[in-house]
């Protein structure tokens, strides 16, 4: 982190071009004006931290943008947008105990003092659903809880992993 701040103030003293080179995400995102997503040699995606974050052309870009990682699901989840896969993030999902889209189950429960990451079992989906929530929210391993995605927020992606406009 200290590192980070450094290099960061130099490059605001110096007012030059840099090419920074990292495998570290938040270090891209905290540190870049203009980030290049490779991989295997590939560009895939060239932008802002935060184009990159809000529209990512694909996947990848989608799954290695962003922390916690984004959330996809597939089959009848998708289906019903009119997508191969959707994707979205663990903070555009809102919880309750009441109602949602999905019903869940906790897993895990991370309580982190502002941020709170719950770890939802969701029938259906092979993987548990990642949810970034207030810190002071009461839920705990075990507790069925009710999801809904924010509608504006689900990336829609085809069968090739394309992001669908």
């Amino acid at each position: 982190v200290n590192m980070r701040l450094e290099i960061s103030e130099l490059h605001q003293t110096l007012a030059t071009t840099m090419i920074y080179v990292t495998h570290d995400q938040v270090e891209a995102m905290t540190m870049a004006d203009k980030i290049v997503v490779l991989q295997a040699g590939i560009i895939e995606q060239v932008g802002s931290p935060l184009e990159l974050y809000h529209t990512p052309r694909n996947r990848f870009v989608a799954g290695f943008i962003g922390s916690p990682k984004m959330n996809f699901m597939m089959g009848a989840f998708s289906s019903e947008y009119d997508a191969a896969t959707i994707g979205i993030r663990p903070e555009h999902l809102t919880v309750s105990h009441t109602e949602g889209k999905w019903t869940g189950t906790v897993g895990v429960s991370e309580h982190l003092g502002s941020d709170t990451f719950l770890y939802v079992d969701v029938e259906g989906l092979s993987e548990p659903v990642t949810v970034r929530s207030p810190g002071d929210i009461a839920f705990r391993h075990g507790d069925t809880i009710h999801l809904t995605p924010e509608a504006d927020k689900i990336h829609r992606f085809d069968n090739q992993g394309l992001r669908i406009a």
